[in-house]
């Protein structure tokens, strides 16, 4: 098995082997994870086939049935951390129909691709980091120590190279730049200002709508201004590399890499798909707008052409993952050519006290592990025995069951309120080395929160 920093950049990774990276987070709900390391897996397959046959593999796109706090977005979102591939999530519900106040869906296809050229670009950076923190280091000497040259005909004959005066003190200096002596020392730095302020198009339809970017389209007709800054050397240096990694990394290939990404690997996850469901006749009211956003959706779900800043980019390829609680509406709701498009359905299980207890325990960003960690900070050690975790666990299912039921979020407002108190006195006043949350404690601190309904309502 992989090691989690080889499966995150490991494009190889069996089904099996992408359910055992998705337990280490998400508690649970076998039956989606299972779809999505298949999906994730055909992608990969994908890639392998024949080029005559390549394009006619579409991805069978999933929808998620579950209520909420179950794992449905930390699902995706652990998914796409595993593709290493550009990642999105949006809510159904900040988009409408064309010609009404609000998001365009073609968006999310822009927010993606802008996504996707962020990451490829970083990657870039990162290979081209240590010829850029090298020419930054020379940028910064001729600042601290201009070099001083003496030209041929003072004492050389005709031709001879120039000699640098001062090579020793530079020397000097680079070493002392490299330990990090000089790091609080201040320095002019000139450094570009874009000509351009951050324009925003007001309006339903901006130029972002249209893909244009006004700043991209101004800014290199008109030349770029130079301002002089006082910083440290430590703020310099940073500035000097980016500036040198620019210089280096070639925005073009970055852009046909970007999109390449988006084309055969992006991942779009749509939530709260259920609330654009319509649950009546469909012929009034907010069920237009509903619907409406259902048609605007279904050719960028079935595969279509959308405009960018950085070029044209199919969805032909795209994974969407759709997610609703499904409790007014249900998935027969949705227009029937939307439904085609998502072909499997998972639905995953409400929790159980039992899986409470797992997600305080075994997930590695488990909520007592995070607390334990923020109080070591403050030099505590807080530790829960096994009964206080399982009276926290028996809380939370209660309280969703009488309440309502949030799922996992659940925990993170009793956490909060069981905690409280030794969050705000530390380190404020003088606290044991140690703590230790017992079941008694719990029950001390949340059980008459529990027994008053109305209380419950507003607290927990």
């Amino acid at each position: 098995m992989a090691t989690n920093n080889e499966a995150i950049t490991n494009a190889t990774l069996t089904p099996r082997q992408i359910v055992e990276e998705l337990d280490k987070y998400v508690i649970g709900q076998d039956a989606a994870k299972k779809s999505v390391a298949i999906a994730l897996r055909n992608r990969w397959r994908r890639q392998q086939v024949a080029d005559s046959i390549r394009d006619e593999i579409v991805p069978n796109n999933i929808i998620m049935i579950g209520p909420t706090g179950v794992g449905k977005t930390e699902i995706a979102r652990r998914l796409a951390k595993l593709a290493h591939a550009p990642f999105i999530k949006v809510e159904a519900t900040k988009f409408t129909e064309v010609g009404y106040v609000g998001r365009d869906v073609e968006s999310i296809v822009r927010d993606l691709t802008d996504l996707s050229v962020t990451m490829v670009r970083t990657e870039k950076t990162a290979e081209v980091r240590m010829i850029a923190k090298a020419a930054a280091e020379h940028r910064l000497l001729d600042i601290l120590v201009p070099p001083v040259k003496r030209r041929a005909g003072l004492g050389f004959a005709d031709g001879e190279d120039e000699v640098e005066e001062n090579a020793g003190t530079r020397d000097k200096m680079l070493a002392q730049l490299r330990t990090g002596e000089l790091d609080s020392r201040t320095v002019e730095l000139e450094v570009s200002v874009d000509p351009l302020p951050s324009m925003q198009v007001l309006g339903p339809i901006g130029m972002e709508e249209m893909g244009v970017n006004l700043q991209d389209l101004f800014g290199n007709m008109l030349p770029k201004k130079n301002k002089k800054r006082k910083v440290t050397i430590a703020e310099a240096r940073t500035i000097l590399e980016q500036e040198e990694a620019e210089k280096l990394v070639d925005m073009d290939a970055v852009t046909r890499e970007a999109i390449a990404r988006v084309e055969n690997t992006g991942i779009v996850f749509i939530d709260e798909i259920d609330k654009i469901a319509t649950t009546g006749s469909g012929g009034s009211g907010p069920d237009v707008s509903r619907s409406g956003v259902q048609r605007d959706l279904l050719p960028i779900v079935e595969g279509s052409t959308v405009s960018t800043k950085y070029g044209v980019v199919k969805t032909d390829h795209v994974l969407f993952i759709a997610s609703g609680a499904f409790h007014v509406s249900k998935p027969s709701d949705l227009i029937p050519e939307l439904q085609g498009r998502f072909p499997i359905r998972v639905e995953l299980d409400s929790l159980t006290e039992e899986d409470f207890y797992k997600i305080l325990t075994v997930p590695q960003n488990a909520l007592i592990k995070q607390y334990t960690a923020l109080l070591a900070t403050e030099g505590i050690e807080l530790e829960f025995d096994d009964g206080a975790i399982r009276e926290i666990a028996a809380i939370a299912a209660r309280v969703n069951d009488e309440v309502v039921n949030i799922g996992a979020r659940r925990l993170h407002t009793i956490m909060t309120t069981l905690l409280e108190d030794i969050l705000y006195n530390t380190p404020d006043h003088t606290q044991e080395a140690k703590l230790t949350i017992t079941a008694a404690r719990v029950s001390e601190r949340l059980e008459k929160i529990v027994q008053d309904q109305d209380l419950s309502k507003f607290i927990l």
